[in-house]
């Protein structure tokens, strides 16, 4: 039986550094965009969007629908 020898706080410390090079890794993807790639990001967000908008059949804007809340006044 001539098995390694593994010392747990070492690999302990190793597993944690492990994690930490990760989760660096996936925080610079998420927040590590300059501000002309996020300025260009949103330009063509806006462009795309408006070019849906342009699109829809129905030209009225979703926040301008009737409300129930007011009574009605037919007899």
């Amino acid at each position: 039986m001539a098995g390694d020898i593994v010392n747990f706080n070492k690999a302990k410390k190793a597993a944690a550094r492990h994690k930490k090079v990760k989760l660096a890794a996936n925080n610079r993807l998420k927040y590590g965009a300059s501000k002309p790639q996020k300025e260009r990001a949103a330009d063509l967000t806006k462009k795309l969007q408006d070019k849906l908008n342009a699109h829809k059949l129905d030209k009225s804007s979703d926040d301008e629908t009737p409300s129930n809340d007011t009574p009605s006044t037919q007899i």
